[in-house]
């Protein structure tokens, strides 16, 4: 009963910052179309960073299996949106994540999970692909780990350089990835990048 309590006393502050910059903007908070709208925008960005309410290795913990095979594991184009902690605009787009078992797999939703924990907080992508890694390699302490994300950044599409159809890739690697470019070609060839 308590979390509901905090949940609701958190989105009504925010409902209200969102009142008072819609007034800020210039607009009349009352009229009929905007009436409802800081508490729905509290509620959506509440929901949208929920990352920051969630345990990316909790969660992985979940579904670690033993597992003595594989020379190497791919789940690609997982899905996120995030917003970008420079100007709280979304981003958007899609994780790739390789990894070579030492002795233990995890069950593939749970990889989705990881990319949600950390897309659902405010953050830049670059951080963002380097967080998705380092959880995979910590809950299974794999031989090698790579990740790579392809995003769209609306802070670059609608202000700024206002350039529509820019896209960004980041990628970080550890473990045998980091000696093996022969690993980082064969991930990025099953990708088709």
């Amino acid at each position: 009963m308590n979390h509901i309590k905090d949940t609701n006393e958190t989105v009504e502050k925010i409902a209200f910052h969102f009142e008072e910059i819609i007034k800020l903007l210039g607009e009349d908070s009352s009229r009929e179309g905007l009436k409802k709208t800081p508490i729905r925008a509290a509620k959506a960005l509440y929901y949208a960073t929920k990352g920051y309410r969630a345990d990316a290795v909790e969660i992985a913990n979940q579904a670690i299996f033993e597992h003595s095979g594989s020379r190497l594991i791919i789940v690609k184009d997982i899905e996120f949106y995030s917003f970008c902690e420079h100007h709280i605009l979304p981003f958007f787009g899609k994780v790739s994540i390789g990894y070579i078992p030492n002795g233990k797999m995890i069950g593939l939703s749970k990889l989705a999970r990881i990319v949600n924990v950390y897309a659902q907080r405010l953050q830049v992508q670059e951080r963002l692909t380097a967080e998705v890694c380092r959880a995979v390699a910590q809950v299974l302490d794999a031989k090698g780990v790579i990740v790579t994300c392809n995003a769209q950044h609306l802070c670059m599409k609608m202000r700024g350089v206002e350039k529509q159809d820019s896209s960004t890739t980041t990628v970080e690697y550890m473990g045998e990835f980091e000696i093996s470019p022969s690993l980082r070609k064969e991930f990025f060839a099953s990708l088709n990048i």
